[in-house]
Protein backbone atom coordinates (compact mmCIF):
# COMPACT_ATOMS: atom_id res chain seq x y z
CA UNK A 1 0.00 0.00 0.00
CA UNK A 2 1.33 3.44 -0.85
CA UNK A 3 1.11 6.58 1.25
CA UNK A 4 -0.88 9.52 -0.11
CA UNK A 5 0.65 12.95 -0.62
CA UNK A 6 -0.31 15.77 1.73
CA UNK A 7 -3.10 16.77 -0.66
CA UNK A 8 -4.58 13.23 -0.86
CA UNK A 9 -3.14 12.21 -4.24
CA UNK A 10 -2.01 8.58 -4.21
CA UNK A 11 1.22 7.44 -5.92
CA UNK A 12 1.37 4.22 -7.88
CA UNK A 13 2.90 1.18 -6.13
CA UNK A 14 6.67 0.78 -6.52
CA UNK A 15 6.30 -2.42 -8.52
CA UNK A 16 4.51 -0.44 -11.25
CA UNK A 17 7.85 1.18 -12.03
CA UNK A 18 9.03 -2.14 -13.47
CA UNK A 19 6.06 -2.18 -15.85
CA UNK A 20 6.74 1.42 -16.93
CA UNK A 21 10.42 0.60 -17.51
CA UNK A 22 9.70 -2.58 -19.47
CA UNK A 23 7.28 -0.76 -21.77
CA UNK A 24 9.50 2.24 -22.45
CA UNK A 25 12.77 0.29 -22.52
CA UNK A 26 11.43 -2.18 -25.06
CA UNK A 27 9.72 0.53 -27.11
CA UNK A 28 12.81 2.71 -27.36
CA UNK A 29 14.92 -0.43 -27.91
CA UNK A 30 12.84 -1.28 -30.98
CA UNK A 31 13.27 2.29 -32.25
CA UNK A 32 17.02 1.90 -31.76
CA UNK A 33 17.02 -1.35 -33.75
CA UNK A 34 14.97 0.30 -36.48
CA UNK A 35 17.48 3.15 -36.69
CA UNK A 36 20.30 0.74 -37.61
CA UNK A 37 19.18 0.32 -41.23
CA UNK A 38 19.04 4.06 -42.07
CA UNK A 39 22.33 4.64 -40.26
CA UNK A 40 23.94 1.82 -42.25
CA UNK A 41 22.50 3.01 -45.56
CA UNK A 42 23.31 6.69 -45.09
CA UNK A 43 26.80 6.19 -43.74
CA UNK A 44 27.98 3.11 -45.63
CA UNK A 45 31.06 4.94 -46.93
CA UNK A 46 32.23 5.83 -43.41
CA UNK A 47 31.83 2.58 -41.56
CA UNK A 48 33.52 3.78 -38.37
CA UNK A 49 31.03 6.64 -38.06
CA UNK A 50 28.11 4.31 -38.84
CA UNK A 51 29.33 1.84 -36.21
CA UNK A 52 29.71 4.62 -33.63
CA UNK A 53 26.24 6.00 -34.32
CA UNK A 54 24.72 2.52 -34.28
CA UNK A 55 26.28 1.72 -30.91
CA UNK A 56 25.26 5.10 -29.51
CA UNK A 57 21.72 4.52 -30.77
CA UNK A 58 21.58 1.05 -29.18
CA UNK A 59 22.71 2.42 -25.82
CA UNK A 60 21.26 5.94 -25.67
CA UNK A 61 17.72 5.35 -26.97
CA UNK A 62 16.84 2.49 -24.56
CA UNK A 63 18.62 4.39 -21.78
CA UNK A 64 16.49 7.44 -22.50
CA UNK A 65 13.39 5.23 -22.48
CA UNK A 66 14.30 3.87 -19.04
CA UNK A 67 14.98 7.37 -17.68
CA UNK A 68 11.68 8.61 -19.11
CA UNK A 69 9.78 5.65 -17.62
CA UNK A 70 11.24 6.36 -14.20
CA UNK A 71 10.18 10.01 -14.45
CA UNK A 72 6.69 9.07 -15.66
CA UNK A 73 6.30 6.67 -12.75
CA UNK A 74 7.50 9.20 -10.16
CA UNK A 75 5.01 11.84 -11.28
CA UNK A 76 1.86 9.72 -11.67
CA UNK A 77 -0.85 10.13 -9.02
CA UNK A 78 -4.54 9.32 -8.63
CA UNK A 79 -7.28 10.66 -6.38
CA UNK A 80 -10.78 9.57 -5.51
CA UNK A 81 -12.89 11.98 -3.48
CA UNK A 82 -16.53 12.95 -3.13
CA UNK A 83 -16.45 14.94 -6.36
CA UNK A 84 -15.04 12.16 -8.55
CA UNK A 85 -11.82 10.68 -9.86
CA UNK A 86 -8.54 12.41 -10.72
CA UNK A 87 -5.45 11.30 -12.66
CA UNK A 88 -2.33 13.49 -12.52
CA UNK A 89 0.86 12.82 -14.46
CA UNK A 90 3.97 14.54 -15.73
CA UNK A 91 6.25 17.20 -14.41
CA UNK A 92 7.55 19.16 -17.36
CA UNK A 93 4.31 18.59 -19.32
CA UNK A 94 1.88 18.36 -16.44
CA UNK A 95 -1.54 16.89 -17.18
CA UNK A 96 -4.42 16.44 -14.79
CA UNK A 97 -7.70 14.78 -15.69
CA UNK A 98 -10.70 15.08 -13.41
CA UNK A 99 -13.81 13.00 -13.98
CA UNK A 100 -16.77 14.28 -11.97
CA UNK A 101 -18.71 11.39 -10.51
CA UNK A 102 -21.83 12.55 -12.35
CA UNK A 103 -20.04 11.93 -15.69
CA UNK A 104 -18.98 8.33 -14.93
CA UNK A 105 -20.94 5.85 -17.06
CA UNK A 106 -19.20 2.62 -16.12
CA UNK A 107 -15.84 1.34 -14.91
CA UNK A 108 -13.70 -1.54 -16.22
CA UNK A 109 -10.64 -3.34 -14.90
CA UNK A 110 -8.07 -4.81 -17.26
CA UNK A 111 -5.19 -7.08 -16.33
CA UNK A 112 -2.67 -8.20 -18.91
CA UNK A 113 -0.22 -11.03 -18.21
CA UNK A 114 2.53 -8.70 -16.94
CA UNK A 115 0.09 -6.76 -14.79
CA UNK A 116 -1.17 -10.00 -13.23
CA UNK A 117 2.43 -11.08 -12.61
CA UNK A 118 3.12 -7.86 -10.67
CA UNK A 119 -0.29 -7.68 -8.94
CA UNK A 120 -1.35 -4.60 -10.91
CA UNK A 121 -4.40 -3.54 -12.91
CA UNK A 122 -5.55 -0.90 -15.38
CA UNK A 123 -8.65 1.01 -14.35
CA UNK A 124 -10.74 2.37 -17.23
CA UNK A 125 -13.31 5.02 -16.30
CA UNK A 126 -15.80 5.53 -19.13
CA UNK A 127 -17.41 8.94 -19.15
CA UNK A 128 -20.49 10.54 -20.60
CA UNK A 129 -19.82 12.50 -23.74
CA UNK A 130 -18.27 11.84 -27.09
CA UNK A 131 -17.11 8.51 -28.44
CA UNK A 132 -13.89 7.14 -26.90
CA UNK A 133 -14.36 9.18 -23.73
CA UNK A 134 -12.44 7.19 -21.15
CA UNK A 135 -9.61 7.63 -18.68
CA UNK A 136 -7.25 4.67 -18.37
CA UNK A 137 -4.90 4.44 -15.40
CA UNK A 138 -2.21 1.78 -15.73
CA UNK A 139 -0.10 0.42 -12.91
CA UNK A 140 -2.62 0.55 -10.08
CA UNK A 141 -2.33 -1.96 -7.29
CA UNK A 142 -4.94 -4.65 -8.03
CA UNK A 143 -6.67 -4.17 -4.66
CA UNK A 144 -6.72 -0.37 -5.11
CA UNK A 145 -8.14 -0.76 -8.62
CA UNK A 146 -10.93 -3.03 -7.38
CA UNK A 147 -11.71 -0.65 -4.53
CA UNK A 148 -11.78 2.31 -6.96
CA UNK A 149 -14.02 0.41 -9.37
CA UNK A 150 -16.44 -0.55 -6.62
CA UNK A 151 -16.54 2.94 -5.12
CA UNK A 152 -17.03 4.66 -8.48
CA UNK A 153 -19.74 2.16 -9.40
CA UNK A 154 -21.43 2.80 -6.06
CA UNK A 155 -21.30 6.56 -6.69
CA UNK A 156 -22.89 6.00 -10.13
CA UNK A 157 -25.64 3.87 -8.56
CA UNK A 158 -26.22 6.47 -5.82
CA UNK A 159 -26.42 9.27 -8.37
CA UNK A 160 -28.82 7.26 -10.58
CA UNK A 161 -31.09 6.67 -7.61
CA UNK A 162 -30.90 10.32 -6.59
CA UNK A 163 -31.77 11.57 -10.08
CA UNK A 164 -34.52 8.99 -10.57
CA UNK A 165 -36.27 10.25 -7.45
CA UNK A 166 -35.67 13.93 -8.20
CA UNK A 167 -38.64 14.25 -10.52
CA UNK A 168 -41.09 12.35 -8.31
CA UNK A 169 -43.85 14.52 -6.93
CA UNK A 170 -46.21 13.39 -4.21
CA UNK A 171 -49.80 14.33 -5.03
Amino acid sequence: MTTPDDDGWQPLPRRARTLFMLGNGLGFGLVALGSLIPIGLLLRDTQWLALGLALASLVLLPGFGLWLAHRQFRHARWLLDDTGFGWRRGRLWHAETRVPRTRVQHVDLKRGPLERRFGLSTLVVHTAGTRDSAVAVQGLDAADAERLRDRLAQQVDDDDGHFAGAGDVDA
